[in-house]
This record gives structure tokens, sequence and C-alpha cells, in this order.
């Protein structure tokens, strides 16, 4: 795979030449960026995936759905629909697409949204519900609309200073399209990190002088049951061999996190949004039975329990739970980044 990435590198030049025209298009004006009165934050990462852009969206939803009436659009990926669609009751991951759905079934006072056409679904969500504050997810290459707020995620184990283009990389643009955030935040960071360590990332990092960079780690929570209302403490999985099933792009923070206390990991990864079938429901059951441990689970991520719910008949009396993950801001620094934040909308 290495030496494929290695043998492709003529197409990455050529990628990162069409990018940065298309960069500079923008930037020169001849493509135009639509802004709103609205205030607009856009999250989103310069790799293909796996920053964490899920928890830090909802971090972003709890700290204003109180005080402000919000949308949240995103494009929907991996869903089965096009165009514009607001979130329902009777919309599944399939139609929306996984994010989306976890937003919608998570957050009861706020708006959720999906728009390949991100003009489309910001003047559709403001003509029918005139929102004050709207997240755009995963858009920091959507440059169609001009957000007033763009935070930049990137993995601390995959940093993007590190990382090359596609396809010999994971970068979906090159590294300078970090200028255009007004912040950066490094996910997934050990809950240790130094202060030598953070200087020597922010070193590399090299930020303007416009930016500020923060760093967040992640906190699991307990255990909650896919199909009720049932919850077991983290602790109690000690001892428990759980079948973990992903279809995440980086599960192993999760692998890690119940090794450390005590769990005994059995995996099962799929791609990252993978649309489950009848057939992977099988094999997940499968796979499972033939555990010879007597205390035993099956344990997801809160993305994948979305697209798993639809297997309800199938699954619904098998112990299977999923694990939610909260962000946590280091080095003390949570009530600086929701000033700046706050300061933002409020001005």
């Amino acid at each position: 795979m290495k030496i494929l990435r290695f043998l492709l590198f003529p197409l990455s030049i050529i990628y990162g030449i069409i990018l940065w025209l298309r960069n500079k298009l923008f930037d020169w004006g001849i493509f135009k960026s639509q802004k709103y009165i609205t205030p607009i934050i856009a999250i989103g990462n310069l790799s293909t995936g796996g920053t964490g852009k899920t928890p830090h969206t909802e971090y972003l939803i709890h700290l204003f759905k109180e005080h402000y009436k919000m949308a949240v659009l995103s494009r929907g990926y991996g869903r089965n629909t096009s165009g514009y669609l607001k979130a329902n009751n009777n919309h599944t991951a399939s139609d929306i697409g996984d994010e989306p759905k976890q937003y919608f079934d998570k957050f009861d006072n706020i708006t959720v949204a999906v728009s390949e056409k991100r003009v489309i679904g910001i003047e559709e969500l403001l003509k029918t519900n005139k929102p004050d504050l709207i997240l755009l997810d995963d858009a920091y290459q959507h440059r169609w609309v001009k957000a007033d707020f763009t935070i930049l995620l990137t993995d601390y184990n995959k940093p993007f200073y590190n990382d090359w283009l596609l396809p010999t990389g994971n970068l979906r643009e090159g590294k300078l399209g970090k200028k255009r955030a007004n912040c950066i935040i490094v996910t997934k960071c050990p809950t240790n990190l130094s202060e030598a360590d953070k200087n020597s990332i922010i070193k590399k990092i090299k930020p303007t002088a416009e930016q500020e960079a923060f760093f967040t780690c992640f906190t699991y929570g307990s255990a909650k049951a896919v199909f009720n209302s049932n919850e077991l403490p983290i602790t109690s999985l000690k001892n428990t061999t759980a079948l973990v099933v992903t279809g995440i792009a980086s599960p192993a923070p999760l692998y890690k996190h119940l090794e450390s206390i005590g769990v005994k990991v059995e995996k099962l990864k799929f791609a990252d949004h993978h649309s489950f079938s009848n057939n992977d429901i099988q094999s997940i059951l499968e796979k499972y039975k033939n555990i010879p441990s007597k205390k035993k689970i099956i344990l997801t991520t809160e993305k994948d329990a979305t697209r798993l719910k639809g297997f309800a008949s199938s699954i619904e009396d098998v112990a299977i739970y999923y694990i939610p993950i909260e962000v946590e801001f280091l080095f003390n620094d949570e009530n600086n980044f929701n000033a700046l934040l706050k300061n933002f909308v409020s001005t």
C-alpha cells in the first residue's frame, strides 16, 4: 500500500496544482463566496476523516443551544438521498447520514438539515427556520459559503503537517489551507500532554498571529444500550470480552480506552460510514456467538449505533451498547475557547 501511494505521487502534484488554482480563484474573487448576515461557524479539517468532527460539533451545540436558535447543516455523507432535507423523526441514517442522525436524536432544541450544496441548504434554513446561528459540519473546503468563523481540526496522531496530498497522503488540500482558520484544534491528544509537547506542536503548526491553537482529548461515558434506556458504568466492563464493532475512520483510541479499563477487545472493523447489511449483522452475531467467554458484550460507537438501529428486529435481544464520547480541553483552555466563540457570535 505504501509503495502504491509513493507511485501515485505525480497525481498528488497534479491534484495540488488544481486545488491551489481553485483556492486562488476564490481568493481573487473570480469564484464568489456567499456571505450571510446570520453568523455561521464552519468546522472541518484538511485531511480525510478521523479528526473528531462529530464530538467537537456536539461541543459547539452544547455551548450555544440554550441561548440561540441553532441549525446544523451537513452534506449528509453516505446517505441514500440527495438535495435538501430537514431531519424529522421518520428519517433514518440512510436518509440523512449517520452524523446528522446522531445530532437529531441527541438534541431536541436544534434544527438539523442536509444539503450537498451548502448555499441551497443555508437559504432554505433562513427561509423556513430563521436560525440565529448555523453550524456547518465538515465544510472547511466548501468555499462557496463565506463562514464567519472557521475551526480547523487536526489529529494529534496524524497531524496535517506530517501528511501529504491525496492520493499519496490523506490531505484534501495543501497545508497552506490552514491559514483560512480562525482557530486550530489538535484533537485526540493524550490526557497528560506536556507543555513542552504542546509548544513543539505549535511550532510545527506555525499558526498566524491571528490564530489561536487549542488541544483536546476524548472522555468516554458509561455504556448505553442501543435499543433501550439501560446504562452500564464503564468500570463494570472490567474482565468482560467485548466484540467492538466499528465503522469509523479511527477506532484505535476506543480500543485503547477499553483495554485500559480491563476489557478484552475483539475487533470487527468496517470502513468509515459503512452502511450495514443483513449479511454484516449475521457476521456480527456469528462472531459474538463464537466468543467463548461467559461475560461478553457487543460494543460500538455512538455514530455506528445510529446505523445499527435499523436492524432492531435482528439484534435487539443481544447485549449491544455504545460508548459516548465527549471533548475535553487541555491546559485549562475551555473557558478561553468558549469566550472566543461567544464573543464572535455576540458581535
